[in-house]
């Protein structure tokens, strides 16, 4: 994906196609697969078919009926018999969107769908599948969207015509993110993906996740960067606060049935960092009225979460020969905190001290190692807190983030 300001955004959705990643001002190379192949006919003795409301199917994240993804690192997860997998992509399908893709516990693999395209995913070649594979032997297939302002929508599952799909029970323990575009990683290599929402989620291994984060949104119910309304509202509904979603919704959007998809056990908050730029009018005390209400009815929602609200960095300023954490709204988070803490449901987490400033990007956003160091501590943090061991047990979380020189000769 091309790393670009969120001004600029908009008006590239409609042209952008190929999918660029910037780092250090250099292009990287990538390996994506040409995936696409020819329509799969319905009648077709070479596929099983399944629609998109197989019972098989576990979409993760935030999907709607019309199984349009939404929000950032949306995803969906099934098990499978056979060696070949292949999906149907319909018309509400992004041009051009990157989604990462993975057998089991492999590493991901990354290809460009578009509407109305079908894209053979899974096949004997798959690295670490091999031809030999037993027919019978059941599999797991994962999909996520890296980025947060575009979505597939899913219209077929194909798998070989004497396979089968196979459901997989929901992990025990759930998060819910709820952010802007720090957490749903804006600016990162493969941006959600590499965002520190996904990168908690996805690293304790044995909890499911939603990152309900979209970049220039407000906490405060106000339009922020283009975003027409703030989270206290938008996390009610369904989409996100994106051009496409007003384009594929001309009225009132989906509201989001919570009582139909599992309870979080955590919420982590990281909001503010939007309504505190001069350029958006939130006032000190609309923030705080609105972050008190808004707490109170995510706990409404989930009365037996542990809701964790998280400090703002907000950058970093030269003082002198060093440097310093900007940080924003120090207080009124703290407030709210002070407010609820002695309830048990309200946490505070300081994130003060644990970027530096060369962990944050030019576009004021962290690099993958800020995004790294942010989960690292988090989970640290829900480990002490709430006693949730770590459980991942080897797949990557990261991709393709080698920090280290691998040479022997140099």
């Amino acid at each position: 994906m091309r790393l670009i300001p969120y001004a600029c955004r908009v008006a590239s959705l409609a042209t952008l196609a190929s999918s660029t990643i910037l780092q250090n001002g250099q292009v990287r190379l990538t390996h994506f697969l040409e995936t696409a192949i020819a329509p799969i006919d319905s009648n077709s003795t070479d596929w099983h078919t399944y629609g998109p409301n197989a019972t098989e199917l576990s979409y993760k994240g935030r999907w709607d009926s019309k199984h349009i993804s939404w929000w950032a690192a949306p995803g969906l997860k099934f098990g499978f018999t056979g060696s070949q997998v292949a999906i149907t992509f319909g018309q509400y399908t992004s041009p051009g969107v990157l989604i990462a893709f993975r057998v089991s516990g492999l590493d991901w693999q990354f290809t460009n769908v578009t509407a109305n395209s079908t894209h053979h995913l899974v096949s004997p070649s798959t690295p670490g599948l091999g031809a030999t594979l037993p027919s019978q032997l059941p599999l797991t297939f994962e999909l996520r969207v890296t980025n947060w302002a575009y979505g597939v929508q899913i219209s077929n599952i194909h798998v070989s015509s004497n396979s089968t799909l196979i459901k997989l029970p929901n992990h025990s323990k759930t998060i819910e993110f709820i952010g802007d575009s720090l957490t749903s990683g804006m600016y990162a290599t493969y941006e959600a993906l590499s965002g520190f929402g996904y990168a908690i989620g996805a690293g304790f291994g044995d909890v499911e996740f939603s990152i309900t984060a979209y970049p220039g949104i407000c906490l405060h119910d106000a339009n922020c960067w283009g975003n027409p309304r703030g989270q206290t509202y938008q996390w009610f509904q369904t989409s996100d606060t994106s051009y496409r979603a007003s384009q594929i919704y001309d009225t009132a959007p989906e509201k989001w049935d919570f009582a139909a998809h599992p309870a979080a056990d955590i919420v982590l908050i990281n909001l503010g960092t939007n309504d505190n730029n001069t350029a958006n009018n939130v006032t000190s005390d609309e923030y705080l009225t609105s972050y008190l209400s808004f707490v109170q009815q995510v706990h409404a929602v989930y009365p037996k979460a542990n809701i964790v609200i998280m400090s703002l960095w907000n950058g970093f300023y030269q003082t002198g020969n060093t440097y310093k954490q900007a940080g924003a709204f120090t207080d009124e988070i703290y407030q709210v905190y002070q407010q609820f803490k002695d309830e048990g449901w309200l946490h505070y987490f300081n994130s003060t001290g644990i970027l530096q400033h060369n962990d944050v990007a030019p576009q004021y956003h962290p690099t993958d190692v800020g995004h790294v160091k942010i989960a690292s501590h988090v989970m640290q943090y829900m480990r002490i807190k709430f006693g949730w061991e770590f459980a991942a047990t080897g797949p990557e979380v990261q991709h393709e983030t080698l920090y280290w020189n691998d040479e022997q000769n140099y």
